[in-house]
């Protein structure tokens, strides 16, 4: 017998709701305590003199440096917000390569030189700390000799408190660089495309509204996981070392009858999700929506829209907690893209938007039908940037994660598309069909947009095959992987559009300085831009097999894998893409190609390392005991002359034995595929044979161990099942 599965399920069994302490004493009104633990704008007007609240306010409109005077000041006021809450350390909170966050904690507690114990936070404490960098990923940019590196606070986005094992931490949010100021983190390339797209945006907005001084990205992620009692997720070694099941075949019964969707929310689980949403209110991030997913056991959290870098601070502080509460709950959270096969994996799609200091929102069509040519500005060079810049976008959602995700039966596939809505679709062919560019052309198309029904509410059903579509008052990025920082395909996000809304007004203005009036100018740019930009936009089955076909013809990519996706990154496309909109220079996208690379590689490995220890040291000896067991039945039968009656047994024991045989040649091909990705010649021909060699065995020796799975004695069976993992509440 398993002891490992059987005692994790005895543990189920046996599981009770106790009473969540973590939610005792907490109001029901969430604006009662909404923020309370973040170092807000309410709470720097009250613990900041007036002059240091404005230059602060100053600083995160302009992007100007604070003085260290001010530094200082802030300082005192935010370590004094923080002692009151009970906070005894500081630490600087960041977003380096790794995909996760990074906090290195230093304690308020310091001596002075003849010996006086006190209280200390300065400015320069607050402003710029050093981390050791050695061994964080550096794709190059640095030696492991060279370990300095630098945190430097980002005060756009607030410092907040986290509470943790009944500690209390003051967490500011910072940039990571090197010794010479290179980026080696997430948030540093997210601030600079927001940089360039709000110096872009701004004067095209200016065509239509003069008073438009600010243009800021605006981000709502809606993030997709699964729940798994921490015991069966214990008792499965490739879930504990690489997040989702090597092994494991679907259970009987799954997402076929379509009953999980926005079903009745388990009561465990939904006990989990109040405390999580508790926490993240405390910390101030604006949840809202909770609900089943489509398959067993996947749900989803997703917030109200924000300011595109807090929400990339939010997201990213959301998974912490995810895990935090969880164990608390005896739940363990699964962000990996697919932690089961044959079931719905898991995304996390980017809800991407533009607002304005006014008030507006780019993509939303405004009510009087004289303000929809700014609409239909950005709407057509949203679509423009993704058919010069898709396969920088896809490069920015792969993983190896997302691998397994994309493509399946729930998830767009790898061919990058925008999808914007029949509605939609007719109007720009109307307008790109045109044969005028006048008053009256420019009059007709607003017209044609004023009569459609109103966008946001009827007029763009929801594709979900699409990798990319408008859903009336934004564009939703379907194709982001759910473990995924959500700051890597925003800043390329931000950045082509940056890009194209400059050239968009260099066209422009070129026509009006030949003599063109504004609009009629504006309405010849975009009707050019619907021409050239046809071949991405695709309204049917992103999922059949006709669009790869006519997706080909029509000159879209198709990159299946990560490797081949990430190629894009050492061409001249995207090194003349990032170093013009300065988002990253050459030496920057250079590693973080190579850290993209070997982040693959590396995941891969430790996926065939774990599976071949499992199916050694687990899956075998079971095997070969039920395997002895059904011989000797065979020979007793035999021996008392029913030999005749023992057809079931030896065609198992025949199944049994062609499955070893099957792993046995899946373990020998992948040993030699794997010492030949160690030694290749460079990381690109190692991702390229752990892509193509080593995988398709892994894939093949799965399918022998989950053949054996239907056959082995139950109580035998090593590994927690499908319907245990899924169906166990």
């Amino acid at each position: 017998m398993s002891l490992s599965r059987f005692n994790a399920l005895q543990t189920v069994e046996h599981r009770y709701d106790a009473p969540l302490e973590a939610l005792e004493g907490i109001p029901t009104s969430i604006a009662s305590y909404f923020g309370e633990n973040v170092f807000d704008d309410a709470s720097m007007q009250q613990y900041l003199p007036e002059i240091v609240y404005l230059s602060v306010k100053a600083s995160v409109q302009s992007g100007q440096k604070l003085s260290r005077e001010t530094a200082d000041e802030v300082a005192v006021g935010m370590k004094k917000w923080a002692e009151e809450k009970g906070c005894t350390h500081f630490a600087h909170w960041f977003q380096p390569l790794t995909g996760k966050t990074a906090e290195k904690h230093d304690s308020f507690f310091t001596m002075t030189h003849d010996g006086r114990v006190i209280e200390e936070f300065t400015g320069s404490a607050l402003v710029q700390q050093e981390p050791d960098g050695s061994s964080f990923p550096s794709g190059g940019l640095r030696s492991t000799f060279e370990a300095r590196g630098y945190t430097i606070w980002d005060p756009s986005s607030p410092a907040f408190m986290m509470e943790a094992a009944d500690g209390k931490t003051l967490c500011i949010p910072t940039i990571f660089v090197t010794y010479g100021g290179q980026a080696q983190d997430y948030k540093l390339p997210l601030l600079r495309s927001q940089n360039l797209l709000d110096k872009a945006a701004v004067p095209v907005c200016q065509y239509f509204d003069p008073a438009v001084d600010k243009v800021t990205a605006t981000l709502g992620w809606e993030q997709e996981y699964f729940l798994v009692d921490e015991a069966l997720f214990n008792a499965r070694p490739d879930l504990v070392m690489t997040g989702r099941t090597l092994l494991g075949r679907p259970a009987a019964k799954h997402q076929q009858l379509e009953d999980h969707y926005f079903g009745s929310i388990p009561e465990r689980v939904y006990a989990f999700m109040r405390d999580l949403e508790t926490e993240c209110h405390k910390l101030g991030i604006p949840v809202r929506t909770r609900h089943n997913e489509v398959a067993p056991a996947q749900y989803e959290v997703a917030p109200i829209f924000e300011e595109i870098n807090v929400a990339v601070d939010h997201n990213q502080l959301l998974m912490d907690l995810m895990e935090r509460v969880g164990r608390r709950n005896k739940l363990s959270v699964l962000l990996h893209e697919k932690p089961f096969a044959g079931i719905n994996g898991s995304g996390k799609h980017n809800n991407w938007s533009m607002g304005t200091n006014t008030g507006v929102n780019l993509l939303s069509p405004g009510k009087d039908p004289g303000k929809n040519l700014r609409f239909l500005t950005f709407f057509v060079n949203t679509i423009m940037a993704v058919y010069k810049y898709a396969d920088i976008l896809r490069a920015s959602i792969a993983h190896a994660g997302n691998d397994h995700r994309l493509g399946a039966n729930e998830a767009p596939p790898a061919i990058i598309s925008v999808f914007i809505g029949e509605a939609m679709s007719k109007l720009l062919n109307q307008i790109a069909n045109g044969k005028k560019t006048d008053g009256q052309a420019v009059k007709r198309a607003l017209d044609l947009l004023a009569k459609l029904p109103n966008l946001e509410m009827d007029n763009t059903d929801r594709n979900r095959t699409s990798p990319f579509a408008f859903t009336g008052n934004k564009f939703e990025i379907r194709a982001v992987g759910s473990s995924q920082n959500c700051a890597g395909p925003m800043t390329v996000m931000n950045t082509m559009m940056g890009l194209q809304l400059q050239e968009f007004r260099s066209d422009v203005d070129k026509l009006i300085a030949k003599g063109t009036e504004q609009n009629e100018a504006i309405l010849m740019v975009l009707k050019n831009y619907i021409r050239k930009s046809k071949a991405i936009v695709f309204e049917g089955n992103n999922y059949s097999d006709e669009w790869k076909e006519e997706a080909e013809k029509r000159g879209l990519n198709n990159f299946a894998t990560t490797p081949e996706a990430l190629d894009v990154l050492g061409k001249k496309l995207a090194q003349d893409f990032f170093s013009k909109a300065k988002v990253m220079d050459a030496s920057e996208l250079e590693a973080y190609h190579a850290v993209q690379l070997h982040i693959y590689c590396t995941k891969l490995s430790i996926e065939a390392k774990a599976l071949e220890e499992i199916v050694n040291s687990m899956v075998m000896p079971a095997v070969l005991r039920y395997q002895t067991e059904l011989a000797q039945n065979i020979g007793a039968l035999k021996a008392i002359g029913l030999d005749g009656d023992a057809d079931f047994q030896k065609d198992t024991l025949k199944a049994v034995l062609k499955n070893v045989s099957a792993i046995k040649e899946g373990l020998a091909k992948m040993h030699k595929a794997f010492e030949k990705a160690h030694h290749a010649d460079g990381i690109r021909e190692e991702a390229d044979i752990l892509c193509h060699k080593v995988r398709p065995q892994m894939d093949a020796i799965r399918e022998a161990v989950d053949e054996l799975e239907t056959v082995i004695d139950d109580q035998y069976w090593p590994l927690v099942k499908y319907r245990e993992l899924l169906l166990l509440r």
